[in-house]
């Protein structure tokens, strides 16, 4: 029996256990910022009286700018996220929220006066990029109470910086979703061939606009198709999915798979059952 997930949890591992802890919700951008930012985002939780919730994500290849408030505690955080190579692992306790903005992979350079590569694996303050104007950004964010009128106020912010269509973003961009839309895509050189660029080419543009190169994005996208699989139970026969995704044999699937999700395939995929099993409830985001 299928058991579909809701509608923008890709990549969020076990998701139907995250979303009995929080809800997110995503709302578009305005047309002015839509070359730039994929969508905003707003993460809320209440655990008052229950364990901190870690949850495990498969990033994908974009940068978020995110203002975390942790309303127990009256703590706050300010920073951009760049690319995360490895693990994400992010912990949630008392009541909460995150608002947030994603950007389209290469949608931030425009914002940024280096290669976007700068900020892989790293999660600078706003003000190292925005400098005071982005700590009084923050200011106004974490002082007001609605999400959506705070989602106004980063989406105004990110507007007054007058961001230049630039046409190599875009071919960024294209090229990602080239290979989100490639599922078998394996080399590196079939893709700057589809693409009309040379392997050379791809490499800078990815280090460049992207923040990682094309290779990592190619494996991510397998990896996060293969975990939604396993997660849809659907029966999923894992040497047909392993040929599906470029995979010459069912072994070296599964050991990249154990290596990003954190367990076997078959392991998620009974987990992800006992989940659903247990699911009390449609859950809405």
């Amino acid at each position: 029996m299928e058991r579909s997930l809701p509608e923008g949890t890709r990549g969020i591992l076990h998701a139907r256990t995250g979303l009995e802890r929080f809800r997110i919700e995503r709302l578009e951008p305005p047309a002015a910022l839509a070359p730039f930012v994929a969508d905003f985002w707003v993460l809320r939780w209440d655990l008052r009286g229950r364990p901190p919730h870690r949850q495990r994500v498969l990033t994908r290849p974009s940068v978020h700018m995110t203002f975390t408030s942790y309303l127990t505690t009256r703590t706050t955080r300010a920073r951009i996220a760049g690319v995360v190579r490895d693990d994400f692992v992010e912990e949630i306790h008392g009541e909460g929220r995150v608002v947030g903005a994603a950007f389209r992979p290469g949608g931030f350079r425009p914002f940024m006066d280096a290669p976007v590569s700068t900020l892989t694996g790293r999660f600078p303050g706003v003000d190292e990029v925005f400098g005071e104007e982005g700590l009084g950004l923050a200011g106004e964010v974490f002082a007001t109470a609605d999400a959506h009128e705070a989602i106004g106020r980063l989406a105004a912010f990110l507007s007054a910086r007058h961001p230049e269509p630039d046409p190599s973003a875009e071919k960024a961009a294209a090229v990602v979703e080239r290979i989100a839309a490639w599922p078998g895509l394996v080399r590196v050189g079939d893709l700057a061939e589809d693409v009309g660029l040379s392997a050379r080419g791809l490499q800078r543009l990815f280090h460049e606009y992207v923040g990682i190169g094309p290779k990592w994005v190619i494996r991510r996208f397998r990896m996060q198709e293969a975990a939604e699989r396993a997660a849809s139970g659907t029966g999923v026969d894992w040497a047909e999915l392993a040929a599906e995704l470029g995979y010459a044999d069912q072994a070296h699937f599964t050991r990249d798979f154990t290596a990003a999700v954190g367990t076997s395939p078959g392991r998620y995929a009974r987990e992800s059952e006992q989940e659903a099993e247990a699911e009390p409830g449609r859950i809405e985001t």
